[in-house]
């Protein structure tokens, strides 16, 4: 019989998730989600998240507070206003595809169709690789993978459009090409092909600094990425070689007294530096389903441990069926080491509890996957 103990912490996680749902749900109608009347990646990672615990409870009203989002932002004919020249936008587009499963609404391939049809006029490097955003010419940065990256393998197989694939893992390769830092093995935040923004590096064009959360966000759409193409063959061995030498350069910037993770990855020893909850979560979460896949192997699963331990312990205040979290970043562009440690922090923001309901859930499953092969 199973040791109700070892339940409790199984489900420990699960029932944070649960938590960090309803903080947000208490607080904000589907509708009123900030910044309201956009559809945006603010409110994409939220019930992104949000949507993991519904298929591991099963429980309508996630289901329903994920659709009375997307149906205020959806007319009749299934038109949808975003911004038409950011990665940023097709974020939330993810979950058009699970709703479209569920309700068979043709509304939410509509709208899908339109943030498609929007990728083809966002410009490009020479290379071909996305600019983040119109106002940031010729930058591409990390976090546009994750923003464009599963939205486009997921449009790809829903609508049998092969080349979208081909389109993303060019994506990854540029980062990877142009972003990586030989000697850590992290990506910088950004890079300048021009190589004339103010923080840029005069030769190689990157900015100076590792930022946690675009870093988390890189390693975040490296395993979504492996997880949506599955056993097809496309080219996708080059994200697992990726995630393989990445999750490594990652660890060695563990904290050693809390398990998180610094706003400046690797400058945890600057008195200015801080941790940071967001980065920590989608670390946990991209590193707990590399173990889960096979990317890693079962000696990883101390620092998940500790790092969730840390989460709990120094950024949630848990309450009676809510929860808070503190020590997010709020929303950063590229920058230099000043303006990332002098960016406030604020709590239960939807970058950091989309973040953390994701990173939860990713535990979770690894927990529950490792106590099914024990018994």
């Amino acid at each position: 019989m199973e040791n109700t103990t070892e339940k409790m912490a199984i489900e420990t996680p699960l029932v944070m998730a649960e938590k960090a749902c309803q903080a947000l749900m208490q607080i904000f109608r589907a509708e009123e989600l900030p910044p309201v009347n956009h559809f945006h990646y603010h409110q994409g990672v939220f019930l992104y998240g949000m949507y993991r615990v519904y298929q591991a409870t099963g429980k309508k009203e996630y289901f329903e507070y994920i659709k009375a989002y997307f149906d205020h932002l959806i007319d009749e004919f299934g038109n949808v206003r975003f911004a038409r020249d950011e990665l940023d936008s097709t974020m939330a587009g993810i979950l058009l595809f699970p709703l479209y499963e569920e309700t068979k609404d043709p509304r939410y391939m509509i709208a899908a169709k339109r943030l498609r049809s929007a990728l083809e006029t966002i410009n490009r490097t020479s290379e071909n690789g996305f600019w983040h955003k119109e106002k940031y010419p010729y930058q591409m940065w990390l976090d546009g993978l994750f923003m464009g990256g599963p939205f486009m393998l997921l449009y790809s197989r829903h609508f049998h459009e092969e080349e979208l694939i081909q389109t993303v893992l060019l994506q990854e390769k540029l980062m990877r090409k142009h972003m990586t830092d030989e000697q850590t093995g992290l990506l910088y935040h950004a890079w300048d092909e021009r190589k004339v923004q103010p923080w840029a590096n005069p030769e190689t064009g990157c900015s100076q600094e590792f930022w946690g959360r675009s870093v988390g966000w890189y390693g975040t759409a490296l395993i979504d990425l492996l997880e949506i193409l599955g056993d097809r063959q496309r080219g996708q061995e080059e994200l697992i070689s990726s995630l393989q030498s990445f999750i490594p350069a990652i660890v060695k910037f563990q904290d050693e007294k809390t398990g998180l993770w610094y706003q400046i990855v690797d400058k945890g020893d600057l008195e200015d530096n801080w941790l940071e909850s967001s980065c920590s979560a989608l670390f946990i979460y991209f590193i707990a389903k590399g173990i889960q896949h096979g990317y890693m192997d079962n000696s990883y699963r101390e620092v998940v441990d500790k790092a969730y331990k840390g989460l709990l312990e120094h950024m949630v205040e848990e309450k009676e069926t809510t929860l808070n979290l503190s020590g997010i970043c709020i929303g950063t562009s590229a920058g230099v080491y000043d303006y990332y440690v002098e960016r406030p922090t604020s709590e239960n923001d939807l970058h950091g509890m989309g973040a953390f309901i994701l990173g939860s859930m990713a535990y979770y499953d690894l927990m529950k996957e490792l106590d099914n092969n024990v018994d």
